[in-house]
C-alpha cells in the first residue's frame, strides 16, 4: 500500500521577488523551476540536493499575513549557526524570536518573518537535521 509523503508547500505571496530573495539568503534555497500562467508567476524553490524531495511553490497575487508574535505556526529549518542567522535577521529587521534554548525536543532556535509575514524557525539540536545526535543525548551545548 502506498504511504502519502509530503512533497511541497504552496504559498501565495504579495511580493514574489522579496520572498524569493529571503529564501535564497536565509534558507539557501534555489529556484528549480519557474513559469508564468497569465498574470500568475509560479516559482519552485528547493534546498540544494533536495530538489526531488521537497519544494516550496511560491506564487504572486497573495496577501501579506498578519501573525501575532506569540503565534508559533512556522516553517522549520535545521541550522547549526542559529546565532549568526539571528544577527543577520536583526540587522535586516526580520527577527521575531531571538535565540533561545528550550528543553528536548525543541533545542536552540530563533524565528524570522519572511516578506509575506510567514514565520521561519532556524533550530539546532532537535531530533531532525543538524544536531540530531546531540538531541538524542539531550546535551545541547549553550551557544
Amino acid at each position: 500500500m502506498y504511504t502519502p509523503r509530503m512533497t511541497h508547500i504552496a504559498l501565495h505571496v504579495d511580493n514574489l521577488e522579496d520572498t524569493i530573495e529571503f529564501y535564497k539568503d536565509f534558507c539557501r534555497m534555489n529556484i528549480v523551476h519557474q513559469r508564468e500562467a497569465g498574470t500568475k508567476k509560479i516559482v519552485w524553490m528547493a534546498e540544494p540536493g533536495r530538489e526531488q524531495d521537497f519544494i516550496f511553490v511560491i506564487m504572486n497575487q497573495g496577501a501579506d499575513l498578519q501573525l501575532a508574535e506569540d503565534d508559533y505556526r512556522h516553517f522549520g529549518f535545521a541550522e547549526d549557526a542559529v546565532d549568526e542567522v539571528a544577527r543577520r535577521a536583526e540587522r535586516k529587521g526580520c527577527l521575531v524570536w531571538p535565540p533561545r534554548k528550550e528543553p528536548f525536543p525543541v533545542g536552540y532556535y530563533c524565528g524570522l518573518k519572511d516578506p509575506n509575514g510567514n514565520y521561519v524557525e532556524f533550530s539546532y539540536g532537535q531530533p531532525l537535521g543538524p544536531g540530531a545526535v546531540l538531541a538524542a543525548s539531550q546535551e545541547i551545548p549553550e551557544p
